[in-house]
């Protein structure tokens, strides 16, 4: 796959604004492992590589175990694998990623809101709403990940 534009170079000033929203995000007080979640769960629903890659990778630097990243995609059907936190965070960011088809009901915010402060959602929001961006940068301009580097 050939990549269409590299939108870094042609727009910096734009890719830093989003970065210092990243930043803001880092900075929240959200926990960064319940972030990289998110961030995964919605790049595996948009189908993004570039991001899956990232992120996953952050996720075992921290330590999360490799079975849990596995199961990530039916985290519903995967039991005591993911936090009542980690399970609300992971529906709020499926329902507003796929805002078209779910409207974002009542029923997912009250889950939310059962786990977060105001401010908490509001800031993971925010961070499902970056990573949507993110994806359709990586996936528009087809920005791939890296090839693994192999010995020999």
């Amino acid at each position: 796959m050939t990549q269409r534009l590299d939108y870094e170079a042609l727009a910096p000033e734009g890719v830093k604004a989003l970065g210092e929203v990243y930043r803001y995000i880092a900075c929240s007080g959200l926990e960064s492992g319940l972030i990289e979640l998110v961030y995964l769960r919605i790049s595996q629903i948009n189908g993004c590589a570039y991001c899956l890659d990232m992120h996953s990778q952050a996720l075992l630097k921290k330590a999360f175990s490799p079975r849990k990243l596995a199961v990530l995609q039916v985290w519903r059907e995967a039991g005591a694998f993911f936090t009542p936190r980690e399970a609300a965070a992971l529906a709020w960011a499926e329902t507003v990623t796929c805002v078209r088809e779910t409207t974002i009901p009542n029923a997912a915010y009250e889950c939310l809101a059962g786990e977060f402060t105001g401010k908490e959602i509001v800031d993971l929001t925010i961070a499902v709403g970056l990573m949507n961006l993110f994806n359709r940068l990586a996936i528009g301009f087809r920005r791939a990940p890296e090839p693994e580097q192999t010995d020999g």
